[in-house]
């Protein structure tokens, strides 16, 4: 069956180029020699000669001298695929980028608008003796009847949604949601989302395909809510992209989610489509990874405070995991970790202004062009102060510390350590019962104060130059009278931290940025 499926892709192929014949009699005699190696190929299973054939078909691109086209992948979130207007303007907007220049090799989609949420609500509703996506199947067929999808497209999604209904009947009868049912549970939404986009792009001449991910080589570990990546999930998506998807034609792909060895789906936890779109990109070593939001870029600060925040024109890898750490609505640290090991830069581009350049991350070599990058903060955080009880230099203090924590499952945001006392904050992340546990633990061997409603304003700078960020920041700080209550800078050397309270976080990022990027320091 190979052997003469490939044989009817030859004569296809040569067919199509042909200026002069397409009778049969003509075209069989023009493919008989690729016939007869063809036979030849699989009487030796020759793979050899399957790639060297693919090549010249431009199935894969190898060592190209001159690249007239930019192979990437898009990742678009929910908010860019609310309704049907929303797809038709992504669809639209990609086959704009076709004919710039672009050729997309994967597409990754989220769920449609709030489906995800939606779905876990049905999914508490389910537990409570309700069963109903009465709103989520609204919104899906209201995108398939403005495109007038065909009836195959419609009876992919209408049976996917009706395979969510079943497992909430039967979440309803059993009682109970495990994390590997609620896994299963939100994927319907990716999955009738990439369905909807293929369609439409199909629609308007853009040859798409909607994939399921574990289709194209997502393999996770089981830690369901949470998986990562396994080591073969690289060539298997290498695999996928290079011997089975013609470039010619865009994958649209499910972000979020993967699939388990045991065929299980499984969730990305945060960050996940993000993840999906750098772990394409990268095993492909393609040109560019591109983010699409709704910003032009990654800013100077946060617009909806900083009315006058800029377009930050590049950042390194380091920087970006550093933004979106300390809050800014950035790739999640996690996913830049596959672009970073390829060095294959990510894009940050607005899906309603797409003309503007967006933001690069990508690796910097020597120093960076300005003395900050960008200014972030997370809110609502605590502030412990922890001080032994015993004698000064008392060994093992520290690492007792960590112990307490780290048996409390609870992660540290910023540090700043003596040899006898630490201060460390925890986020809103952190389950209040177990900090609770964890003090009284500490209080054992240490005095510990406990310190809410603070916040942590960090700056994006090379460290080298901290002397002259840090004189710039503590005169802004004196000047407005706001207090450090601790300091810190990032082993990373590019975020010096601050923490402070919270009524004075705004303050204090709306004067820092007026010196470091407006020309209008007070001080």
């Amino acid at each position: 069956m190979k052997v003469s499926t490939f044989a009817i892709s030859l004569v296809c192929f040569t067919a199509s180029v042909s200026a002069f014949s397409t009778s049969p009699l003509f075209v069989s005699r023009a493919v008989a020699p690729a016939q007869h190696a063809v036979l030849r190929m699989a009487e030796d299973d020759g793979t050899t000669s399957v790639d060297t054939f693919k090549e010249k078909m431009s199935v894969t691109r190898k060592n190209s001298d001159k690249k007239d086209i930019m192979d990437v992948t898009m990742k678009f979130g929910g908010s860019s695929l609310a309704d049907a207007d929303r797809i038709h303007h992504v669809t639209a907007l990609i086959k704009d980028q076709i004919a710039a220049g672009y050729r997309p090799r994967a597409v990754i989609c989220s769920a449609m608008g709030k489906t995800t949420n939606s779905l876990l609500s049905a999914g508490d509703f389910a537990l409570e003796g309700r069963v109903n996506i009465d709103a989520i199947r609204t919104l899906h067929n209201n995108a398939l009847d403005e495109f007038d999808c065909n009836e195959g497209v419609r009876n992919e999604v209408t049976a996917l949604l009706n395979e969510c209904e079943d497992m909430l009947n039967g979440v309803r009868m059993i009682q109970e949601l495990s994390p590997k049912s609620l896994d299963q549970l939100v994927s319907y939404g990716e999955r009738c989302s990439v369905r909807i986009v293929a369609a439409r792009l199909n629609q308007i001449g853009v040859p798409a395909q909607a994939f399921d991910s574990w289709d194209v080589g997502m393999l996770t570990d089981s830690n369901f809510g949470d998986a990562k990546l396994l080591a073969e999930s690289e060539d298997a998506i290498r695999n996928a992209f290079q011997n089975k998807i013609d470039p010619g034609v865009v994958a649209v792909v499910t972000g979020f989610i993967g699939q388990d060895p045991n065929g299980k789906i499984t969730t990305l936890g945060r960050g996940g489509s993000d993840l999906t779109a750098t772990a394409i990109g990268a095993a492909c070593q393609l040109d560019e990874i591109q983010v699409w939001k709704d910003v032009d870029g990654i800013l100077s600060a946060d617009p909806r405070l900083v009315k006058t925040a800029v377009p930050v024109e590049d950042v390194s890898y380091e920087e970006a995991s550093e933004l979106a750490y300390f809050g800014a609505q950035v790739l999640h640290p996690i996913a830049m970790q596959p672009a970073m090991k390829y060095d294959v830069p990510v894009r940050v581009k607005n899906s309603y202004n797409p003309s503007a350049k967006g933001t690069v991350i990508k690796k910097r070599v020597g120093p960076a062009p300005r003395l900050v990058t960008a200014i972030t903060c997370k809110r609502g955080i605590q502030l412990l102060d922890i001080e032994s009880t015993q004698m000064l230099g008392a060994y093992g203090f520290l690492s007792q510390v960590f112990r307490d924590l780290e048996k409390n499952r609870l992660s540290v945001d910023v540090l700043a350590s003596s040899e006898v006392s630490v201060s460390l904050t925890f986020d809103k992340a952190q389950k209040d019962e177990n900090i609770e546990k964890a003090v009284s633990k500490l209080s054992e061997y240490a005095i510990v104060k406990v310190k809410d409603d603070r916040a942590i304003l960090t700056l994006i700078t090379d460290v080298e130059r901290s002397s002259e960020v840090l004189a710039t920041a503590f005169r802004v700080f004196s000047m407005f009278n706001i207090k450090v209550e601790m300091m810190s800078q990032g082993a990373s050397k590019v975020n010096i931290s601050f923490v402070v309270k919270n009524e004075q976080i705004d303050e204090a990022i709306t004067n820092l940025h007026k010196c470091f990027f407006e020309d209008q320091c007070a001080v």
